[in-house]
């Protein structure tokens, strides 16, 4: 890879949520890169910086204004990483354009370059149009989102000024960057992704902007032959699942779970006192703790995430739990720093758009964290063997 400075500095991944950090960093630490996540962004970047950092910089959650300085900040200080990338949601939900152009005036970078797709979960961008499984997104479950809902499918109406590529002109790429341009380029496959990638020279002219898909591309770019050694966790005794998030692929995957024989849980509406008092009842090996399924005002989805996080960091003190499966971006960060985590050590990227890791800070948890709109109804199933049996491939909890 072909970077201005030397490999020392680093590379450096903008999310506006936990998880979108997670499955940024993930494709790099399968790559050979030493990877952290970093629960919010440092007051410096030490000397030297080697590997990926991957901050949540939570502006999803914050207004317009706040999160364009907070992404600002963000990009200024990381502006020197040989490899700058900001994560954006697959489904363009937040505060996609304005944070955009908060992060290119920051890195002062010569050339944007905006590719969302992620075409593992089926989406795909058509002539700057984003997609899911064939929908576009603003037609889609994620504009029902009660938080974040997807209002615009089309990145040339997001950015008027952008400069539409393909790649079948992916060699025309070398001169938009070269002219400063802000591109939006157009992918149904992970084959588009990584020529869109392998046609520019110097990736640090570039600020790449993108979901899993750009970021499991880069990549591969910049693979190495290998990183520091990371030990495989210990099998979990009992692990716990929390299900924050009310997309209605994580309910059915929490539905497929429910259905073992040694799976209990609990949904957390009120008390949380009361809930770790019907857990700690519970005799299951594995257990679940989830919101109500409706859909919910921000305010009421952030008064849960807290009780959630409260009734975590209770079963952990009492060490009634050994490890964590977390979906939702907001739910997962608002319980890691409720545990007193300042980020996230990554293992490896177990499937597309999970990342799998032990928490840095006062308890090294083994941890998993997922996007609630992704995987199929088996996914949960899968990790939570997997937590369970890391050494064993198996696929059944």
């Amino acid at each position: 890879m072909t970077f201005r400075n030397d490999e020392r500095s680093g590379i450096a991944i903008l999310a506006d949520d936990l998880t979108s950090a997670g499955d940024g960093a993930a494709p790099f630490r399968r790559a050979g890169h030493d990877a952290r996540i970093l629960l919010s962004a440092p007051a410096a970047v030490p000397q030297h910086t080697t590997g990926v950092s991957a901050v949540d910089l939570g502006s999803r959650v914050l207004d317009e204004e706040a999160a364009t300085r907070r992404t600002w900040r963000a990009a200024r200080l990381f502006a020197d990483s040989g490899l700058l990338l900001k994560t954006v949601d697959s489904t363009l939900r937040g505060h996609v354009a304005a944070e955009v152009r908060a992060a290119w005036a920051g890195s002062r970078r010569r050339a944007v370059v905006i590719a969302p797709a992620f075409p593992a979960e089926g989406r795909v961008t058509v002539e700057g149009v984003q997609y899911v499984r064939g929908v576009p997104v603003h037609e889609s479950d994620f504009a029902r989102d009660p938080v974040h809902p997807v209002r615009c499918s089309d990145l040339t109406v997001l950015f008027p000024e952008a400069v539409l590529s393909q790649p079948d002109r992916a060699a025309e790429l070398p001169e938009l960057i070269g002219n400063g341009d802000l591109i939006v380029y157009s992918a149904a496959g992970d084959d588009d992704l990584d020529r869109l990638v392998a046609a520019v020279p110097r990736l640090d002219e570039v600020l790449w902007v993108g979901s899993p898909g750009l970021a499991a591309a880069l990549a591969r770019r910049c693979a190495r032959a290998a990183g520091s050694a990371t030990s495989v966790p210990a099998p979990a005794r009992r692990p716990l699942i929390v299900v924050g998030s009310a997309n209605p692929a994580t309910r059915r995957q929490l539905a497929a779970l429910h259905a073992r024989a040694d799976v209990q849980g609990i949904t957390v509406s009120g008390d949380p006192a009361t809930a770790v008092e019907t857990l700690r009842g519970l005799t299951a090996p594995v257990l679940t703790l989830q919101t109500p399924e409706e859909r919910r005002a921000p305010q009421t989805a952030r008064a849960l995430a807290r009780s959630l996080a409260a009734v975590v960091q209770a079963l952990t003190e009492e060490h009634t739990i050994d490890a964590l499966i977390v979906t939702g971006g907001e739910t997962a960060a608002t319980v890691l720093q409720t545990l007193g985590a300042t980020g996230i050590g990554l293992l490896d990227e177990p499937e597309p758009g999970v990342a799998r890791g032990t928490l840095l800070g006062q308890l090294p948890l083994p941890v998993l964290i997922k996007a609630g709109g992704f995987g199929d109804d088996a996914m949960l199933l899968r990790l939570c063997h997997l937590i369970r049996h890391p050494l064993d491939p198996g696929e059944h909890a």
